[in-house]
């Protein structure tokens, strides 16, 4: 593949989504991550730096340029929204109770990467990244639970989505962002039926609640028609919340959840 070099100094080969598409007001989907105009923030979820080790090891064969894929795809987003601040809402990492060889690696040349394009980066804690923290402290950054700031008068909370916080920053939150479930849907037409990366929009407890999608290339992510979700924010009646197609030439609104199933 051709690659080429912006002005910013990225490289890269993948061809990103020209489009963009407000999920709530200020906030736009580009690509599979949110961007929030207003703050000059970019946020991305589920990175899974390491996953392809973890296959390999199953026995399954993927090309190892998997980590390429991920900076071109980061890069592109960048390049459209140009951040002062880029937020991971948590598994920078996928190894449970380890560092391997490859995290160690890439995690800190995508922290390196980040650290050139934007003054400040984000790191919160997932279920995944236990240990994180020693590979962030080599470049200074700081692995955080939540995040939060203020949009329009309204109070934004950002967590991973592994489980409800108690503190009073989240009660007192309007807005919430989690990642974590890697929502995904499967849309059938005729015998074939092809999985989509997708947001989702809805209420929750009152507040608004947006999921993002997986970052990680290699996993289609969490059918959210098959019914087994994982985060506890997800875990009531989820049928009327949006869902917004991502990994398209252009995010698509496919309505309610509910209109999809059959």
């Amino acid at each position: 593949m051709r690659r080429n070099k912006s002005k910013r100094g990225i490289q890269y080969g993948y061809e990103a989504q020209r489009w963009t598409m407000h999920i709530e007001k200020d906030i736009k989907i580009v690509d599979l991550g949110l961007h929030i105009k207003a703050k000059k923030m970019l946020v991305i979820s589920d990175v899974h730096i390491g996953y392809e080790g973890e296959l390999h090891r199953k026995g399954m064969l993927i090309p190892k340029f998997l980590y390429r894929d991920i900076v071109d795809r980061v890069g592109q987003m960048i390049l459209q929204t140009n951040p002062g601040t880029i937020i991971i809402t948590g598994d920078l990492k996928h190894e449970f109770g380890r560092i391997s060889e490859q995290e160690w690696r890439d995690v800190l040349r995508f922290i390196d990467f980040l650290a050139k394009q934007a003054k400040k980066i984000v790191l919160i804690k997932g279920n995944h990244d236990a240990i994180l923290a020693p590979i962030a402290r080599k470049r200074q950054v700081k692995v955080v639970d939540h995040y939060g700031f203020t949009l329009n008068g309204k109070k934004v909370y950002i967590c991973h989505g592994d489980a409800i916080p108690v503190n009073q920053a989240f009660r007192s939150s309007d807005i919430i962002i989690i990642g974590h479930e890697h929502p995904a849907v499967s849309i059938k037409d005729g015998v074939r039926s092809e999985k989509f990366k997708c947001f989702l929009k809805g209420n929750w407890k009152n507040r608004l609640l947006l999921a993002l999608p997986s970052l990680n290339l290699a996993h289609e992510g969490t059918d959210l028609l098959a019914g087994r979700l994982l985060s506890p924010f997800l875990q009531g009646n989820i049928s009327n919340f949006e869902v917004y197609v991502a990994n398209l030439p252009e995010p698509l609104h496919f309505g309610k959840l509910k209109n999809l199933h059959g």
